[in-house]
């Protein structure tokens, strides 16, 4: 099976998009039908599947992920220990081991089949 790196700049938390690399890279491959998967190997960072037609809901979710994990730097958090990274990074690798770091992506006829309509 073929494997391939992609690699997303980021600037610092938040949700990224890479779906269009996945996608290409799957054409690339000229399977019609299989189960991708995709991994992360950045141990504070994770992966979620959800929406983008309406950019509330990565705003939401933005929104969300900062209530439920605040920045160590929040007076909530002061029990953290690990802050020698800076304020996001303990949070980011709360985050992670409460999402995920691996997900399967049923391809169908050469496409990743994710839940449009």
């Amino acid at each position: 099976m073929p494997q391939t790196i992609v690699s997303l700049s980021t600037r610092g938390q938040g949700l990224y998009e890479f779906t269009d690399q996945v996608a290409a890279f799957v054409r690339s491959c000229g399977f019609d039908e299989g189960l991708l998967t995709v991994f992360v190997r950045h141990t504070s960072c994770s992966l979620l599947i959800q929406e983008n037609a309406d950019p509330d809901v990565k705003t939401d979710l933005n929104a969300f992920f900062r209530r439920l994990v605040p920045p160590s730097s929040d007076p909530s958090m002061r029990w953290i220990v690990h802050t020698m990274e800076g304020p996001d990074d303990m949070p980011a690798h709360i985050k992670a081991a409460l999402t995920q770091v691996s997900i399967g992506i049923p391809v169908v006829n050469g496409r990743l089949a994710l839940g449009t309509w």
